[in-house]
């Protein structure tokens, strides 16, 4: 379909913008398609002119500007049920999920400001309409991505675990295996999940500047479960805010090692990020070898998960036996 016929003075982006909120005031849910449609334009057409012009696609921008919205409603009182009915989410708790993977913490918890991170400084302003902030820094958006998606998948893991017994949970599968030489043995699943969350709790307290945490190493599936989203929130402010302060370069004096050690931030995250991806997939061969179904963690159908993208098409991956 072709684009309608341009006039003088016409403001196409903002035209756009608009149909990215139409329908927002009643929390009514919009495809690409529909949304294209009402832009008179095909669906890649729509979608290539948003993303060349703001730096992010028009499902993507919906969802951070309705969250966005969410948020300042609940500060102004909303109940966390009609600011999740509002945002177009079907369950409270899909909207839960959406909300502190955005914001870094539940909608329970009162937030100083209602903006997201933004590649472009477009946010909501009340009553429903559109900010552009100028001067926004935004997050790294590798960054932003490397460290949401390995909150998410670690969750996705958990919940998987949770269906095992518990003898096969702490099975042992690999004996006298360790993922690195200071941290003890990994033959488990429980173990090696135990590990992966144990990790950020104990760097979150060396950079909260807080005691070493309690720790139980036997805790069954739905205990690490319930320690990883009380920790992914933190994690995920804490990584934004170094980036916010352009602290990538601070050192950190961990006053919990015996004798205190020196790190720079950047190491530290580098370093959990780099655990945390080796235990995720050792953590889905042992689910597989325990007679678990599980996908392959790829962080591309992730992103299109997220961003509300097909995840049906082929990757550009080779096959097994192209390798």
């Amino acid at each position: 379909m072709s684009e309608p016929r341009t006039r003088a003075g016409r403001d196409r982006l903002r035209e756009l913008l608009d149909v990215v909120l139409a329908g927002a005031d009643d929390g009514e849910p919009r495809s690409l398609t529909e949304m294209a449609g009402a832009a008179y334009s095909s669906p890649f057409h729509f979608s290539r002119l948003l993303s060349r012009g703001t730096g992010e696609p028009p499902v993507a921008m919906r969802r951070r500007v309705l969250l966005e919205r969410a948020s300042w409603q609940l500060r102004q009182g909303s109940s966390v049920t009609d600011a999740a009915w509002a945002a177009g989410y079907e369950s409270v708790e899909g909207f839960a999920r959406a909300f502190t993977r955005a914001f870094g913490h539940p909608p329970s918890t009162p937030t100083s400001g209602h903006w997201l991170p933004a590649p472009n400084g477009i946010h909501y302003h009340p009553p429903m309409s559109l900010w552009v902030h100028s001067t926004e820094p935004a997050m790294n958006p590798l960054t932003e991505q490397l460290v949401s998606h390995d909150l998410d998948d670690t969750r996705d893991l958990l919940e998987l675990a949770k269906g095992l017994t518990d003898a096969a949970f702490r099975a042992i599968r690999r004996p006298g295996a360790t993922v690195t030489s200071w941290e003890g043995l990994e033959e488990s699943i429980a173990a090696v999940l135990e590990h992966h969350i144990w990790t950020k709790e104990v760097w979150l307290a060396a950079i909260e500047g807080l005691d070493l945490p309690d720790r139980n190493e036997d805790d069954d599936a739905a205990g690490l479960l319930a320690r990883h989203d009380a920790t992914a929130p933190r994690w995920l402010a804490a990584v934004r805010d170094i980036d916010r302060r352009g602290a990538w370069d601070d050192r950190l004096i961990d006053a919990l090692c015996d004798p205190p050690e020196s790190f720079v931030l950047s190491s530290v995250v580098a370093h959990v990020l780099t655990f945390a991806a080796h235990r995720r997939q050792l953590t889905r061969e042992l689910l597989r070898a325990a007679g678990q179904q599980v996908d392959d963690g790829d962080p591309i159908i992730w992103l299109r998960t997220a961003r509300g993208e097909p995840t049906d098409e082929p990757t550009n991956a080779p096959d097994a036996g192209d390798a």
